[in-house]
């Protein structure tokens, strides 16, 4: 994440803290314009949907109002649903740091923009015409809140929510259901022919964000990381070549001096994972991990997504 440090030293001063407080009281008040409409039966929550047609004339302020259309319209699963998502964007936040965690959400709200508006050029083109309404209703947070679900689990795998309040699951097999029930919705998508394609895109859409964050916690760098994991793996099984990042020095012996015999400088952390060291990353930290059985050092980028040595 590379780009995102020295995005965080330009622009972290601009990052909002607490986001989730003020994502849920964007739910709160979708919810308040939900019961007005119930009751004076005027459908205001058609007025803030994510309809491209519209934003091109004018209604331009859909494209923030999207946001705050309320997933679950039941208030006992509203309640429910609100603090199960404001406990995980907390968690989140805490572990990524608030600009990151910015990144992470107005990331999907960005890409979902982009897809709704690829979407309703696209039809527009097929269909040959402009007024092309009614794409809005495909575009919601439900997926959004599901990468926020989803990159919780990939953060803490090892975690346990209570399933229907007093049945333990860890977030990994939670993440397995929620993978599930996509790959459902795809399906369907799919099924429908060209009546789904809108749904696919929309899913694509806010979930991009999720897949450009697990590429990159699985330390994806493209060929030079491989290289990277590569050279690691030899080093580690020929500790004592000359050509090894050891530096000719067996893996458990200390070297007090930071060059070695053959005037190269000596790394004094490396992540087990990607084997990047503070001499070709300086920019990451290293930490040993607690929960893993022995002395075994990750990167920033590994030490919360690795798998625990047992």
């Amino acid at each position: 994440m590379f780009m995102l440090d020295k995005m965080e030293r330009k622009l972290g001063k601009y990052a909002i803290p607490r986001l989730m407080n003020y994502l849920i009281g964007g739910y709160i008040l979708g919810y308040i314009f939900y019961a007005i409409s119930s009751f004076t039966h005027a459908d205001l929550l058609s007025f803030m949907t994510l309809e491209p047609y519209y934003i091109c004339h004018g209604q331009i302020w859909r494209i923030i109002t999207w946001v705050m259309i309320p997933p679950e319209q039941n208030i006992l699963f509203a309640i429910i649903m609100i603090i199960f998502y404001w406990q995980l964007g907390t968690a989140l936040e805490r572990v990524w740091g608030t600009f990151r965690f910015n990144v992470y959400i107005f990331g999907g709200m960005i890409l979902t923009l982009i897809g709704a508006f690829l979407l309703y050029i696209i039809s527009c083109l097929i269909g040959g015409t402009w007024n092309i309404i009614g794409l809005g209703s495909y575009f919601s947070t439900n997926y959004i809140n599901m990468s926020i679900f989803l990159a919780f689990a990939l953060t803490f795998p090892e975690e346990k929510v209570l399933l229907y309040f007093f049945i333990p699951v860890k977030m990994k097999w939670m993440a397995v259901l929620y993978a599930v029930f996509l790959l459902i919705d795809i399906g369907n998508a799919i099924s429908a022919g060209t009546a789904g394609i809108p749904l696919i895109v929309a899913i694509a859409a806010s979930l991009a964000n999720f897949v450009i964050y697990y590429l990159e916690t699985r330390g994806w760098r493209g060929l030079g990381n491989y290289r990277r994991q590569r050279n690691f793996r030899r080093d580690y099984n020929n500790p004592w070549s000359s050509s090894s990042a050891w530096g000719g020095y067996g893996r458990n012996q200390n070297q007090p001096n930071e060059r070695n015999a053959h005037g190269r400088q000596v790394a004094k952390h490396k992540c087990c994972i990607c084997g990047r060291t503070e001499l070709t990353n300086p920019e990451l930290d290293f930490r040993y991990c607690t929960k893993c059985n022995g002395h075994y050092e990750y990167c920033s980028d590994h030490l919360f997504t690795h798998t625990h040595v047992k």
